[in-house]
Parts: C-alpha cells; sequence; structure tokens
C-alpha cells in the first residue's frame, strides 16, 4: 500500500452550503470549516468528503460528454423510494431514476444497499459497512 484516501474533494461555488446538504444526506457532522474549505465526516480524525471553493466552477452535465460528470457518488440507500423524497427536499435535482444532481451539480447516485452492508440506519457500524 502507498496511501490510504483521506477525503474526496469536490470543488464548488459555495463550499458550506454543499457540505450541509452532503451533511443531511450523510447523516454526518460538518467536521471542519474555514472560508475555502469545508469537510464532512465521521468525525475529526477520519476520512470523509471535502468540499474545496472553486469561484469559476462549471457544473457538470450528465450525460453530456461535452462537460463530464468529472466524479460522482455512490450512495446506498435501504430504500430508494423513500429516499427519493429526502433528496429532492434537501436541494438535490433529478437527473434520472436514480441519478440527482446535488446543489452544486455534482451528480449523485442512489443504489440499493448490498446484502453485505449493515442497514444504513444502523448507527453501530462504520459508514459503508464492512465487507466481512
Amino acid at each position: 500500500m502507498i496511501g490510504r484516501l483521506h477525503h474526496v474533494v469536490l470543488d464548488c461555488p459555495a463550499p458550506r452550503d454543499l457540505a450541509s446538504f452532503y451533511s443531511e444526506l450523510l447523516g454526518l457532522p460538518v467536521t471542519y470549516t474555514s472560508d475555502d474549505w469545508v469537510v464532512v465526516a465521521r468525525n475529526d480524525t477520519t476520512s470523509g468528503l471535502a468540499f474545496q471553493l472553486a469561484p469559476d466552477h462549471r457544473p457538470p452535465a450528465w450525460p453530456d460528454p461535452a462537460a463530464p460528470q468529472q466524479v460522482h457518488l455512490d450512495v446506498m440507500v435501504d430504500d430508494i423510494a423513500a429516499a427519493v423524497p429526502r433528496v429532492l427536499a434537501l436541494g438535490a435535482t433529478r437527473l434520472a431514476e436514480t441519478v440527482f444532481a446535488d446543489p452544486a451539480g455534482h451528480p449523485f447516485c442512489l443504489i440499493p444497499r448490498p446484502g453485505w452492508a449493515p442497514p444504513v440506519g444502523d448507527q453501530s457500524s462504520p459508514p459503508g459497512g464492512s465487507r466481512s
């Protein structure tokens, strides 16, 4: 192993706003905030999602290859039908049946929880579950 994932970083025009969106979507707290960098993670000693100020950010236009998606997240849920109205209420935009854009235009997909992962609402397990 050469390294370990620290953060997945998303450029955006408003880091605090986008971090708030993902904090609510994933049930994780905002653990660090500065003027141009905000982190959402399990706690302040774990990796997570980081949001970096990019004043000239141009959102992707999924599925248009002229403005590629750049990065996307798969978010596992126990019940897609129940999750859809909740992500829309947070400010997401629906792009396709299970594909959405966050408030800064980054695409993300809602996926059914794989059988190896504990229920999403199970707070006793680490985020993402375990494959053992």
